[in-house]
C-alpha cells in the first residue's frame, strides 16, 4: 500500500504543511463577519488542492510534481506555544461533546463486534479519535526546536475601506505585533510576504480598490500583490447547496436564520480559490524551492565532505563529557544546526523524502552530541515518519520511533506533549502495517498521568485487541473496562457507559461472570445516576442470579436494585425476571380430560404406566391396539385435535419450580398464571392475532392479559424462599365456560416493587411451514393451549385406612370410596389394580364382616373361595356389578384386601374406568387414576427346611426358623399352615410340651420342628394328582380359645395365589410340592406415630418347598434290629424287607445290587459309591447324627461309606438272596421287595452294601421338563443290625 494513502500518511499530508502567517485590519475581518466567518475561516476552505499539477525542483536536477497540496492559516497571535491549561480544557470538551453525541447515537441493544473486517479499521473504531488525536498532535504545535510549523510567508490583507492603505500594509508587519518565533530568533524574521487588498463589493464599485491595487504593485512589487472583492451578493443572502465552510468550520457562530458564506456568490468562491491556488504554485511553493537550494549549498559547503566532517567532530569534542541539561544549547536560526533542520522540514513538506533524511541523518548526531535532547528526540521523529513515507526499512522506523518517544519521556514535563504526538505518530505506523499488537502497547505507554487522556488512550488500545489478527477479544473487554473506569472519575459518565456497554460484547455467553456482573452492576448505578431508571434497572435484572458471589456482594446488588427500582417511583415490570430462577424444563401441565387423578403423586406418574394399566379398560376403536392420543383424536373433532381437551369448572394445573441462587432470603408474592381466553373454540387464526402472539415475549402484551377475567380463576401464591431453596409451586386456572384457554406464562412480585414474567411459550414457527411442522410433530407452545368443553361428570376417589407405613405380612380390610358430585351418574365401572400382590379386590359382602373374625374358619362347612368364584384368581379387569351408579352425595363403598407383601418403597397404582350417563360431549369415557405410596418394613424373617424321615416313607421333618427383624415389636407365631397335595402337618410335639414363648422379642430367633406326611385321605392315584390342594392347620399358641384362620377363604387364598407367582420356580408340574403359610399377631400395641392403625393379623407366604428333594425313589429297610442267635449250632439267617415309594408322576424302573464283603472279620462297607446324580440331588436315605441335639439342616446330610464302625466283634456276612433285583413302580405307587443275608458271627453290622439304580422313561408325563433328572444311582444308607450269641 501507498504510504501517502495510509491514515498516518493523511495525518502527515495534512498537519505537515507549509503555515501561513495571516495579517488583517479590523476592516477586513467586519467585512468577513457579515458571512458569518472571519477573515481567516473564509480562506481555510480553500487551502486544500487535490488537482494542483505543480513542477518542483529541490536540490536534484531532476523535478518533480506535486499533484495534492495544503496549506496551514494561521492569525499571526496564534502561532505561538498553545497555552496547555486551555488545551486540557479544549480536550476536554471535544471528549464531551463527543460523548454526548455518541450516547445520543447508541442504540438500547448492546453493540456486536464485527469479526469480518475490512481494509479499514476506522470501521469500528469511534470516529471521533480520528479528530481527537488530530487535536493531540497540535498541541505539540509551535515548537522552537521544529521548523515545519514556521511559518514560510505572510499574508497581509488590508481593506479598500482603510486610510492610507499603504501605510497600513506596512503597520501590520510591525515587530511588536509579530510572533515570539521570529523576535527571539528561532527562526528567519525576513519570510516573504504577500500583500492582499479587500474589496466588500457592498461598498460600492471597486475603481477605489484599482487604484489602490495599481500602488500597492509599484510600491512592493507587481508579482506580491492581489486583489480580492468579497461579498458580491447585494440582492439577497445566498444559500450554498455544498457548502464548503460547514465541513471546515468548527467555532463560526451565525446566527440562526444566517448561513455560512451567504453573501458570497459563485464568483467570489471561485475568486478566492484562484487566490490561494496562485498563492500556492506561485509564491509558497517556488519560494520554499529557492530556499532549500540556498540551504543545501550552504550545507553543502560547510557540513559535507571529508574535511567538514572531520572539522565538525573536532570542534564538537569534549561536549559529551558535559553535564546533562534537559533544555540543552540555544540554537538561533542562523545557526547551521537550524538551517540544518529547516532544510529537512521544507524537503519534507516538498516531499523530497530522500533529501529530508539526509539532513535528519546529518543534524541528528550533531544534536545527540550536543546533548539537546528534545532537538535530538525531534529530528529522530522526523526521521521515523521519513523512513515510513519512503516505505524503507520498517525496522529502522520503528527505531527512530521509539528512540524519540524514551527521549521525550526523559526530559519529563517539556517533552510530555510530543512524547504523546511521537506516540500517536507511531501507533498508526505500526497499525498501517497491521502490528495491532504492538500499537496496543505504545498506547499503553502514553497514558500518563492525566486520567482523561488515559481513559482515552486505553480505550483506543482496546481496538487495537479488537483488530489484531487473531481478534484479542478478552484484552480488548478488559481494556474497555479499564478505560470506563478511567472515563467515571473524570465524570465521563456517558463516556463510561458506551465503553461497558462495548465490553458486554464481549463478556455476553461466557463463563466469565464476575466481570460480567461488575460491568452490568456499574452501567445500571452509572444510567440511574443520569435518571435514565429503565435501562438501568434492565442491566442490574441482568445481575440478580449472581449465586457466585458472596452473600455481602449478593445483598449490595440487590439493594441497590430496589433502590434504582424505588426511585422510579411506580411497580416495575420485567419479563424474564431472573429473580428467582424458573426451571422451565421442569414445568409440568396437568389437566384433566378423559384422564382424571385423585392425587398430585398420580399426575406426576409417567403416562406409559397408566397406558399399560388401562389398556385392557379402554374401549377398542380397531383391532389393532391404539395409544390414548389415537382414541382422543377419534373422539374430539379433527378441528379440536391439535388442542388439549380441559373441562369447565375443573382445574389446569401447572407445576413450576422456582430456585432461589442467592444466600439471602427473597420474598415472593402474587405468583399466578397468565392466560388468555377466547369464547370462540374454532382453530382459524387471524392475522392479527399471529402477529400479536410473535410478540408474547413483550412485557406490554402480558400487560394486557388481566388475571381478573369472569371466564377464568386462576390461583395466588405468596411464599418465602430461603438461600439456595429451591421449591415446586403448584398453580392453576380454572375455566368457567366453553371456549379456549392458552396459558401465556406466570407473573410475581419480588419484595413487592417489581413485577416479572416469563413467557412459556417457545416461539411460532413460520406461517409457510406450518402444515409441514404440524405432520411431523406438535408445535411446541401446543401443550398450553385448551379446549375447553362443558362440565361433565367426575368420579373423586379414595382408600381408607391404608397406611403409610406398615411391617412386611400385615394384613388389612379397607375400603374404597368413590364420589360424583354431578347430577349426571356414571356407569359401566371397571377398575384395574397394578400389584394383586400387595392389594385385591374383595367381595361386597365383606362390607358387612368384622374383621379380623371373618378370617377364621367357620364351625360350619363353607365352600371355597376358589370354587365360588373361578375369576378370583384373575389378574384382568376387575367389573363391578351390572347397575352399578355413582351419583349425588351417597359415597359408593367397595371393600378391599391389602397385605404388605415384601419390604421397601411400594407404589400401588389403580384406575377406574367410567362412562357418562345422559351426557352430550366429546368426551364418552373417563378414568379415575388413584395412587397411593407404602412403606413396608421388615418384620418376620421366615425360612423352612424339610429332611426326609428315616423311620417311615413319606414322612418328612420340617423346621421352622423364625427371625424378628424389627428393631422395638413384638410378635406372637400364632399358626401355621400346609398347602400341599396329600400333605399333611403336624407338630412334632404338642405345643405345652415344645415351651413356645408367648411372644417374639425384636433381634429373637425361634425354631420350632413339624412332621409333614402323607394325607390319610388320598388313596388313589387320582386324587393324588389332583388340582385342589390340601391345606392342614397348626395352632402354635398354647391354651388359646381363638379358631384357626381359613387360608381356603379370601383374601387370604388370593395373596396366597400371587405368592405362588411371584415364587414360582423353573419348572412347573411337581406334585411333590408343598407351601407352608404362617399367620402371626403383634403381641402388644404399636407406639410407632407412623403407624395410627396396628395391625391385627400378619400373614407370611413360602412356597414351592419340594419333598422329592433326594429323587423321585424313596425307600426304607424294614428289619429286626437286634436279634439273638446260637451261632455253634449254626449260621444265622435274617430276613429283611425293602419299601419303596415312586414320588414322581410316571412309571419308575428300580434295579437293586448287593454286594457281599471283601473280607472276614471286618466291615462290610467298604465299597465307594459310584452316584451319577448331583450332592444337591442325591437319593437314597443318608445319615443323621444320633445325638440328643438334634439339628435340621435344608441339605441332607452326606452319606459317610468310607467310615466304618470299629468294633472288635463285628463278623462277616453275605446276601444270601438274589444279587440283582428289578422291578416297576407305579407314579405315585408303593412297592417291597425281600431280602436276606447270613451272618456267620455274633456282632454288629452296616447293611449298606448295595446301590439303587432308578430311571425314568423320557416321556413321562409328569416330568417333561428337560431340566429334571431322568435317571440316577444311589448307595444304600446305613442300617446297623446288631447279633448276639444266644445263651
Amino acid at each position: 500500500m501507498d504510504p501517502a494513502m495510509t491514515p498516518l500518511g493523511q495525518m502527515l499530508l495534512e498537519e505537515i504543511t507549509p503555515v501561513v502567517m495571516v495579517l488583517s485590519t479590523p476592516s477586513v475581518e467586519e467585512a468577513c463577519l457579515k458571512n458569518g466567518l472571519s477573515f481567516l475561516q473564509t480562506l481555510t476552505p480553500f487551502c486544500s488542492f487535490n488537482n494542483i499539477d505543480v513542477p518542483v525542483r529541490t536540490a536534484s536536477d531532476q523535478p518533480y510534481r506535486l499533484h495534492k497540496f495544503k496549506l496551514r492559516l494561521f492569525y499571526a497571535s496564534d502561532v505561538r506555544k498553545p497555552d496547555l491549561k486551555v488545551a486540557k480544557e479544549q480536550l476536554k470538551q471535544v471528549i464531551t461533546e463527543a460523548g454526548e453525541k455518541m450516547f445520543s447515537e447508541t442504540c438500547s441493544d448492546v453493540p456486536e463486534i464485527n469479526h469480518e473486517l475490512e481494509s479499514s479499521e476506522y470501521q469500528n473504531t469511534p470516529s471521533w479519535f480520528q479528530f481527537l488525536n488530530k487535536e493531540l498532535v497540535r498541541v505539540a504545535s509551535f515548537s522552537d526546536h521544529e521548523a515545519f510549523d514556521h511559518p514560510v510567508t505572510c499574508l497581509l490583507a488590508v481593506s479598500s475601506k482603510d486610510e492610507q492603505p499603504i501605510n497600513r500594509f506596512v503597520d501590520l508587519f510591525n515587530t511588536n505585533k509579530l510572533p515570539s518565533l521570529l523576535n527571539d530568533g528561532a527562526m528567519d524574521p525576513k519570510i516573504s510576504k504577500h500583500y492582499l487588498l479587500v474589496h466588500n463589493n457592498q461598498d460600492g464599485p471597486a475603481d477605489r480598490a484599482s487604484k489602490i491595487l495599481t500602488e500597492m504593485r509599484s510600491t512592493f512589487g507587481s508579482s506580491d500583490c492581489s486583489l480580492l472583492c468579497i461579498n458580491s451578493s447585494l440582492d439577497a443572502p445566498i444559500k450554498h447547496q455544498d457548502n464548503p465552510w460547514a465541513s471546515n468550520i468548527t467555532d463560526a457562530s451565525p446566527t440562526p436564520s444566517q448561513d455560512l458564506g451567504c453573501f458570497l456568490n459563485i464568483d467570489d468562491i471561485n475568486e478566492i480559490k484562484d487566490l490561494m491556488q496562485d498563492l500556492s504554485s506561485k509564491h509558497i511553493i517556488p519560494n520554499m524551492e529557492q530556499k532549500i537550494r540556498v540551504l543545501n549549498q550552504q550545507v553543502s559547503a560547510t557540513r559535507k565532505g571529508f574535511k567538514n566532517q572531520i572539522k565538525n567532530l573536532w570542534w564538537r569534542k569534549g561536549k559529551e563529557d558535559g553535564a546533562d541539561s534537559l533544555n540543552g544549547p540555544t540554537y538561533n536560526f542562523n545557526s547551521i544546526e537550524s538551517q540544518i533542520r529547516v532544510l529537512g522540514d521544507y524537503a519534507f513538506m516538498l516531499r523530497d523524502y530522500e533529501l529530508a533524511l539526509s539532513n535528519y541523518r546529518l543534524i541528528s548526531t550533531d544534536y545527540k552530541i550536543d546533548k539537546a535532547w528534545k532537538r535530538y528526540a525531534g529530528v529522530q521523529e522526523m526521521m521515523g515518519l521519513t523512513y515510513f513515507m519512503l516505505d524503507q526499512s520498517r525496522k529502522e522506523a520503528e527505531y527512530c520511533m521509539e528512540n524519540a518517544f524514551n527521549t521525550y519521556l526523559k526530559l519529563g514535563s517539556l517533552g510530555q506533549l510530543n512524547a504523546t504526538r511521537c506516540g500517536l505518530w507511531w501507533m498508526e505506523m505500526l497499525k498501517a502495517r497491521d502490528q495491532y499488537k504492538e500499537a496496543a502497547t505504545v498506547y499503553f505507554r502514553i497514558c500518563g498521568e492525566d486520567i482523561l487522556h488515559s481513559a482515552v488512550m486505553l480505550e483506543q488500545a482496546s481496538y487495537c485487541y479488537l483488530l489484531s489478527k487473531p481478534s484479542m477479544l478478552r484484552k480488548y473487554g478488559f481494556h474497555l473496562v479499564l478505560s470506563g473506569e478511567q472515563y467515571k472519575k473524570c465524570d465521563q459518565i456517558k463516556h463510561a457507559i458506551r465503553t461497558y456497554r462495548s465490553a458486554l460484547s464481549v463478556f455476553r455467553g461466557t463463563t466469565w461472570s464476575y466481570i460480567n456482573d461488575h460491568v452490568h452492576f456499574h452501567i445500571g448505578q452509572w444510567y440511574a445516576s443520569l435518571g435514565m431508571y429503565d435501562v438501568a434497572v434492565k442491566h442490574m435484572t441482568e445481575i440478580l442470579a449472581c449465586s457466585h458471589q458472596s452473600k455481602t456482594t449478593q445483598e449490595l446488588f440487590l439493594g441497590d436494585f430496589l433502590q434504582i427500582v424505588e426511585k422510579t417511583g411506580r411497580t416495575f415490570e420485567v419479563t424474564k425476571l431472573q429473580l428467582p430462577v424458573i426451571n422451565i424444563s421442569s414445568l409440568k401441565v396437568i389437566f384433566e380430560d378423559n384422564r382424571t387423578f385423585g392425587s398430585p403423586s398420580a399426575a406426576n406418574t409417567r403416562e406409559g404406566l397408566w397406558h399399560s394399566l388401562e389398556e385392557e379398560m379402554l374401549p377398542s376403536f380397531s383391532a389393532a391396539k391404539t395409544n390414548w392420543l389415537e382414541l382422543q383424536s377419534k373422539l374430539i373433532s379433527k378441528k379440536h385435535s391439535q388442542s388439549n381437551v380441559c373441562v369447565a369448572g375443573e382445574a389446569v394445573k401447572v407445576n413450576i419450580e422456582f430456585k432461589n441462587p442467592l444466600q439471602i432470603s427473597i420474598p415472593i408474592s402474587g405468583v399466578t398464571l397468565i392466560c388468555k381466553y377466547s369464547a370462540s373454540t374454532d382453530e382459524v387464526r387471524s392475522d392479527e392475532n399471529e402477529s400479536s402472539m410473535e410478540n408474547d415475549n413483550k412485557v406490554d402484551h402480558f400487560r394486557h392479559m388481566s388475571s381478573d377475567n369472569s371466564s377464568f380463576m386462576v390461583s395466588e401464591v405468596d411464599f418465602l424462599l430461603g438461600g439456595g431453596e429451591t421449591t415446586m409451586i403448584q398453580l392453576s386456572v380454572t375455566p368457567r365456560a366453553e371456549g379456549t384457554l392458552e396459558i401465556l406464562g406466570v407473573r410475581w412480585k419480588l419484595s413487592g416493587t417489581i413485577v416479572g414474567f416469563h413467557n412459556f411459550e417457545l416461539g411460532y414457527p413460520k406461517r409457510n411451514i406450518l402444515k409441514e411442522r404440524r405432520k411431523t410433530k406438535d408445535l411446541p407452545n401446543e401443550k398450553f393451549k385448551f379446549m375447553v368443553i362443558k362440565s361433565i361428570p367426575k368420579l373423586q376417589g379414595s382408600i381408607h385406612p391404608l397406611p403409610g407405613k406398615a411391617y412386611a405380612g400385615d394384613l388389612r380390610q379397607l375400603v374404597l370410596e368413590l364420589r360424583n358430585s354431578s347430577e349426571f351418574p356414571v356407569k359401566n365401572l371397571k377398575m384395574k389394580i397394578s400389584h394383586p400382590r400387595f392389594l385385591v379386590i374383595g367381595k361386597q359382602e365383606n362390607m358387612e364382616s368384622e374383621f379380623p373374625a371373618c378370617l377364621r374358619k367357620k364351625t360350619y362347612p363353607v365352600q371355597s373361595d376358589v370354587h365360588a368364584n373361578p375369576n378370583i384368581m384373575s389378574d384382568t379387569v376387575f367389573l363391578f356389578p351390572e347397575g352399578t351408579s355413582v351419583q349425588g352425595e351417597t359415597p359408593f363403598l367397595w371393600p378391599l384386601w391389602f397385605r404388605a407383601a415384601v419390604p421397601g418403597d411400594i407404589s400401588l397404582y389403580m384406575s377406574i374406568y367410567y362412562e357418562m350417563g345422559d351426557v352430550s360431549s366429546v368426551i364418552k369415557y373417563r378414568t379415575l387414576r388413584l395412587h397411593y405410596y407404602v412403606q413396608v418394613l421388615p418384620s418376620l424373617d421366615v425360612s423352612f427346611q424339610i429332611s426326609p424321615s428315616r423311620l417311615r416313607l413319606q414322612e418328612f421333618l420340617v423346621r421352622l426358623d423364625v427371625i424378628n427383624k424389627t428393631s422395638s415389636e413384638s410378635f406372637q407365631v400364632y399358626q401355621l399352615s400346609s398347602v400341599g397335595h396329600c400333605w399333611e402337618i403336624s407338630l412334632l410335639q404338642v405345643p405345652d410340651t415344645i415351651c413356645l414363648s408367648q411372644s417374639l422379642m425384636a433381634g429373637q430367633a425361634i425354631s420350632c420342628f413339624f412332621t409333614l406326611k402323607k394325607s390319610s385321605r388320598f388313596s388313589t392315584l387320582e386324587d393324588n394328582i389332583s388340582t385342589l390342594p390340601v391345606r392342614s392347620d397348626v395352632r402354635l399358641v398354647p391354651q388359646s380359645e381363638d379358631l384357626v384362620y381359613d387360608i381356603n377363604s379370601a383374601p387370604l387364598v388370593n395373596f396366597h395365589h400371587y405368592e405362588r407367582l411371584q415364587q414360582e420356580v423353573s419348572y412347573e408340574g411337581d406334585l411333590n410340592t408343598v407351601d407352608f403359610v404362617l399367620i402371626s399377631r403383634p403381641f402388644k400395641n404399636n407406639n410407632d406415630p407412623g403407624f395410627f392403625n396396628p395391625p391385627h393379623v400378619m400373614s407370611h407366604h413360602a412356597c414351592h418347598f419340594s419333598t422329592a428333594s433326594t429323587g423321585p425313589i424313596s425307600w426304607l429297610v424294614d428289619g429286626p434290629q437286634t436279634l439273638h442267635h446260637d451261632f455253634s449250632a449254626s449260621f444265622c439267617e435274617i430276613s429283611l424287607k425293602m419299601h419303596f415309594y415312586n414320588s414322581s408322576g410316571a412309571t419308575a424302573f428300580v434295579r437293586i445290587d448287593t454286594l457281599d464283603s471283601a473280607g472276614n472279620g471286618g466291615p462290610m462297607n467298604s465299597v465307594n459309591p459310584v452316584q451319577s446324580v448331583t450332592p444337591d440331588n442325591q437319593a437314597g436315605w443318608h445319615d443323621i447324627t444320633p445325638v440328643n441335639e438334634l439339628k435340621v439342616t435344608s441339605n441332607v446330610l452326606e452319606t459317610q461309606p468310607g467310615k466304618a464302625l470299629s468294633l472288635e466283634g463285628v463278623s462277616s456276612y453275605i446276601w444270601s438272596g438274589s444279587s440283582s433285583t428289578n422291578l416297576h413302580i407305579e407314579a405315585m405307587s408303593s412297592a417291597e421287595i425281600p431280602l436276606q443275608i447270613c451272618v456267620f458271627s455274633p456282632g454288629t453290622y452296616d447293611l449298606s452294601n448295595y446301590f439303587l439304580n432308578w430311571k425314568l422313561p423320557s416321556d413321562g408325563k409328569g416330568d417333561s421338563d428337560e431340566t429334571r433328572q431322568q435317571s440316577g444311582k444311589c448307595h444304600g444308607y446305613k442300617y446297623y443290625l446288631t447279633v448276639l450269641q444266644s445263651t
